[in-house]
């Protein structure tokens, strides 16, 4: 009860789930956000990690780490214009930032004001890049589109991750 867990999963093209690339559990309730993702249940490799840069800090930075621990980018939530639809940015080394934003304003603004719907899904566009859409159903499921094959799909899968994680704070 006192853990999230989070299986990610390739999908098949008839949209079926595919084989697992990550899993991983975070502690609920800590004070400095830290979630390590491996390859599988038996947490042997590393597949990647992100740690926020401060306690408490709504405005604070994620560094996302490779199994080695040496940096592959960085997410940080746009606290002024999340107040009324959540907007991230993501850094890859050599491209650049790319800003992810709920892609309805309708849906934004009810989750905010009915907390009561925090089961309703949402949808984040990071520009051209990807796309991270939360699906209807019993257990959550989200299905990431990554559409530019520059961005390291580690990256990615951590930024998705973190949205389930951080959304509501």
């Amino acid at each position: 009860m006192m853990v999230n867990r989070y299986v990610v999963h390739t999908e098949n093209p008839d949209g079926s789930e595919g084989p697992m690339v990550a899993f991983a559990e975070q502690k609920r309730m800590t004070l400095k956000e830290q979630v390590t993702l491996f390859t599988d249940e038996s947490r042997q490799r590393p597949l990647a990690a992100f740690k926020a840069r401060n306690v408490i800090d709504l405005g604070s930075g994620y560094d996302v780490t490779d199994e080695s621990g040496r940096p592959i980018g960085m997410f940080r939530k746009n606290f002024g214009q999340s107040l009324v639809r959540s907007t991230w940015h993501l850094e890859q080394p050599g491209l650049g930032t790319v800003t992810g934003q709920e892609r309805s304003m309708p849906i934004a603004l009810l989750r905010r004001f009915v907390d009561s719907l925090s089961w309703l899904p949402y949808h984040f566009d990071f520009g051209d890049a990807f796309s991270v859409d939360k699906k209807w159903g019993l257990r959550d499921r989200y299905v990431v589109d990554i559409r530019d094959p520059r961005v390291d799909r580690r990256l990615v899968i951590a930024m998705a991750v973190a949205l389930d994680a951080l959304q509501s704070r």
